[in-house]
C-alpha cells in the first residue's frame, strides 16, 4: 500500500508543477497583452486629444 500511496503523491505533485507552469506561462501572456493594450490606449488618447484640441487625461498638454 505505501508504494501505491507514493505513487499517487508523486502524480499529484507532476500535476500540481504542470499547473503552476501553465498559469506562470499564461499570466506571461496576459503581462504582454496588458503591456500592448496600454499602448494602444495611449496612442489613441493622443490622436483623441489632437483632433479634439482638448486635454483629455488632464496631463497639461494636448497629444
Amino acid at each position: 500500500m505505501g508504494l501505491f500511496w507514493d505513487l499517487i503523491q508523486q502524480s499529484e505533485l507532476e500535476n500540481q508543477k504542470g499547473k503552476a507552469e501553465s498559469l506562470e506561462e499564461r499570466v506571461a501572456v496576459l503581462e504582454t497583452e496588458l503591456s500592448t493594450t496600454k499602448a494602444l490606449l495611449l496612442r489613441t488618447l493622443h490622436i483623441l486629444e489632437k483632433s479634439s484640441g482638448l486635454d483629455i487625461n488632464e496631463d497639461g498638454k494636448i497629444g
